[in-house]
Formats: structure tokens, C-alpha cells, sequence
């Protein structure tokens, strides 16, 4: 493998697609040995065709508010690689949504969905609206004007898109009404849901769950466990929130959650009351968490910052890409903490990875840690085939078994000489090599 040709081609072909150059890079550095020990792979250019999506669909959604003016977004699909499974991958309702995001997800995706086992390729979509403000109807009216173009590439054993940032329960519920009346048809076609119409009863709380029954085995391998130990978080979205849940009934206190205005570090931990407040305040529709310090008076409120500077023994980034720095890296390390598990997608930067690599802090990336949300998806789907609707116990048991084979596969292909894991490495080559394995029973396709 000649990974600098490889990368310069590709930043020739996609200029200034920052993320998504960045999450291949990052990819293929992991896997080099691996790729170099299988010529097949090379012979059936397994790489160049991984690295480029199946198709890309861009269109525009013209929509009118409340008002009688009409507004025109972009909307996206990225059906990245469906070698093992339909494409499955989420929708992305936000300012910042670009072609490059996109396919930075989408590609992360494939690897995820691999390392969970299930029948699923990778995907991902989602358009540069802001559900923040609008009304109901105007969320629903763009649901709709969205899935107008969306429902012609999607179907339960082709594309099955579930929601992520912006997307939650509701605009699910106004994109799969929309795509039942234009398909004539009822599906598992989307998931997430209302659990009173085929949804998964712990779809919500799935992501921050399963992430934290991937942290829970890291510590395991240390002989340790969440009793006791001091958490700090970011984000307060429905990641943020199944993390804090979970971290809670393991014995563990989370002491930060944060948004783009800054960060709350509560002493007391964040537990009971505090969490359903949580949930509030991303009701509320405003990307702020300083309000809880003003219900809370206990909690200290630090404009502008990031939680990453606070005395923690395990660290959780649950809130946006590149969030945390190698400058944040160094204050974590500085304090003494042991483990780092990647809520979010590519949280941390290349650099802030390669210190807690360095420094032997255990460490686990995105693709695995935050695997459980899709995983639960998976089970979605399973449910509505079998016309099944399953309790939240035996979800929750399923869930938990997934996380551990995850963080085995992981440990299997990562554990390094000095018993150190690279769990970037490990998750990387198991995703990989499933895939590409299948890639090559299917031919050049």
C-alpha cells in the first residue's frame, strides 16, 4: 500500500473535504499491515473502491413556513458501501452539514456497522436545515418536502436511513408518514421509530448505553469497573443522556455535560433529577447548557470551554467531531486519566489520539465505542421483519452481548506485544477485513 499516493489522489479528487480525508487517512494507517499481508486485496483494488462511495444523491428541498415564505435547503445521501447489508446510517439535520461531514460518517459507518455483526452496510445522510426554532409545522412540512426526493433511493432492504443529530422521534415519525403514502407500503424502512408503531423501546438511549458497556470492558481489562470513578462527559443530547443513565446504575459519577456555549462541571454529580433535566433543556430547542447551573446552584457554569480540563478517570466525548484537541489531550493526561471512549463520531483529533496512544491511556474510537446505536437500529429492523416488538430487558441483553464482541474483535486485532490495545487499530483491521473479505466473494461490482 502506498498510503501518501493513495491520499494525495484522493485530495485531488475531493478538494477541501476535510473530514472525510481525514477519516479515510485515519482508516488506512490502521490497516497498512494488514492490506500489505493479503495481495488479493490489492489485485481486486479493494482501496480504491472502499474509499468511494456507491452513490452520492444531492437535492434541493424547497419548503414554506409559517409565514408564507419559501425557504430552499440542500438534502444529502450517501450510500457508501452495501457489501455486507443494505445501507444503513442516519440523517443529519443541521447548519453545519456538508458533503464532506457526510461522507466522513458514511465511511465511518461501514466499519461500524461491520464490527456490530449484523446485516448492514454503511450510509448516511441529512440535509443543512435547523429544526432549531421552527414550529411543528414547519419541521413536518420539511420532513415531508425531504422525503419527497429521499423515498425513490430507500426501502427496507436497500436503504434504511435511522435518525442522528437534529433528527429525533418526531421528524422519523414526519419522514415515515410522508414515505408510507408516496410507497403505498408499511416497512421497517426507517428506524427510530415511535415505539407505539415499530420502533425500538431503547433506540433513545442505545448510543450512550452500548458506549458505555464498551468503557466498562476497557476497565475490565484492567480489573476495574465504573464503581467509583469520576466521569466527565460532553454534550446533553440523547448521547450525553444513556451515557450519564448508565454510567449511574454502574456506580460511576458523571461530573460534566456541555454545549456550544460551554460547560457545566457539577461536583455533585449528575444523577437522578438532573438527568431528566438534561432532557429538558434539549427540548427546549436552544444548544445551551448554562440553565443548569441556574437550576442547580451547586453547578458551575465555564463559558466557552471544554469539559476536558476537569479531574476525570474516564473521559466520554458525546457532542460533535474534533471536539477534543491535543492541548485537551494533554490536560486529561496531566490529571491522570485512564480511559478515553468515543461517544461521538471522530471526536478527538489526530493528534489527541496519538498522545493518549503514547501516553498507554486506553483509548477507543468512535466506530466501536458509539456502535450501540446502530446495532439497536439493527434490531429494529429484525423486530419489524418478525413483526415482533421486543421488552426493553431482552433489547438491553442484546445490546450488552453486541458491545462485547465488539470490544473482542477489537482486543483481538489491537492487543500490541507489550499488552497494550490499540483499539483504533483493533476496530479498524475487524471492520476491514469483514468487508473487504466480502467485497472479493462478489467480484468487482
Amino acid at each position: 500500500m502506498n498510503l501518501e499516493k493513495i491520499m494525495s489522489d484522493l485530495e485531488k479528487k475531493h478538494p477541501g473535504e476535510v473530514e472525510y480525508l481525514q477519516a479515510v487517512r485515519e482508516v488506512l494507517e490502521s490497516i497498512e499491515e494488514v492490506y500489505n499481508e493479503n495481495p488479493q486485496f490489492e489485485s481486486a483494488g479493494i482501496l480504491e473502491r472502499i474509499v468511494e462511495p456507491d452513490r452520492v444523491l444531492t437535492f434541493k428541498v424547497p419548503w414554506v413556513d409559517d409565514n408564507n415564505k419559501v425557504h430552499v435547503n440542500i438534502g444529502y445521501r450517501v450510500q457508501f458501501n452495501g457489501a455486507i447489508g443494505p445501507y444503513k446510517g442516519g440523517l443529519r439535520f443541521h447548519p453545519s452539514v456538508n458533503l464532506s461531514i457526510l461522507k466522513f460518517l458514511g465511511f465511518e459507518q461501514i466499519f461500524k456497522n461491520s464490527l456490530t455483526t449484523l446485516p448492514m452496510g454503511g450510509g448516511k445522510g441529512g440535509s443543512d436545515f435547523d429544526p432549531k426554532g421552527k414550529s411543528n409545522g414547519e419541521i413536518m412540512r420539511f420532513c415531508q418536502a425531504f422525503m419527497l426526493e429521499l423515498w425513490k433511493i430507500i426501502g427496507p432492504e436497500t436503504d434504511v436511513p435511522a435518525g442522528d443529530i437534529g433528527v429525533g422521534g418526531r421528524e422519523i415519525g414526519y419522514m415515515y408518514g410522508m414515505y408510507k403514502k408516496l410507497a403505498s407500503e408499511h416497512t421497517g424502512v426507517l428506524t427510530g421509530k415511535g415505539r407505539n408503531w415499530g420502533g425500538s423501546i431503547l433506540r433513545p438511549e442505545a448510543t450512550g448505553f452500548g458506549a458505555v458497556y464498551f468503557a466498562q470492558e476497557m476497565l475490565g481489562t484492567k480489573g476495574l469497573d465504573f464503581k467509583g470513578k469520576t466521569v466527565a462527559i460532553s454534550g446533553f443530547g440523547n448521547v450525553a443522556w444513556g451515557a450519564v443513565t448508565k454510567v449511574n446504575e454502574l456506580g460511576g459519577k458523571v461530573v460534566t455535560i456541555s454545549g456550544p456555549d460551554g460547560y457545566i462541571y457539577d461536583p455533585d454529580g449528575i444523577s437522578g433529577r438532573k438527568i431528566d433535566y438534561m432532557l429538558e433543556l434539549r427540548a427546549s430547542n436552544q444548544d445551551i447548557v448554562k440553565p443548569y447551573s441556574y437550576e442547580f446552584p451547586n453547578a458551575q457554569f465555564h463559558q466557552g470551554k471544554r469539559p476536558w480540563e476537569v479531574k476525570c478517570d474516564v473521559a466520554m466525548p458525546c457532542a460533535t467531531q474534533n471536539e477534543l484537541g491535543f492541548e485537551d489531550a494533554k490536560k486529561l493526561v496531566e490529571n491522570g486519566v485512564m480511559c478515553v471512549a468515543e461517544g461521538a463520531n471522530m471526536p478527538s483529533t489526530p493528534e489527541a489520539i496519538n498522545l493518549f496512544i503514547e501516553k498507554k491511556v486506553m483509548f477507543a474510537p468512535g466506530k466501536a465505542v458509539n456502535a450501540g446505536g446502530v446495532a439497536t437500529s439493527g434490531l429494529e429492523m429484525t423486530q419489524n421483519t418478525m413483526k415482533l416488538s421486543w421488552q426493553a430487558e431482552e433489547v438491553d441483553i442484546r445490546l450488552h452481548q453486541i458491545m462485547k464482541d465488539i470490544h473482542a474483535q477489537c482486543e483481538k486485532h489491537g492487543k500490541q506485544a507489550d499488552g497494550y490495545i490499540n483499539y483504533v487499530k483493533g476496530a479498524n483491521i475487524a471492520g476491514f477485513l469483514k468487508v473487504a473479505s466480502a467485497m472479493l466473494d462478489q467480484g468487482v461490482v
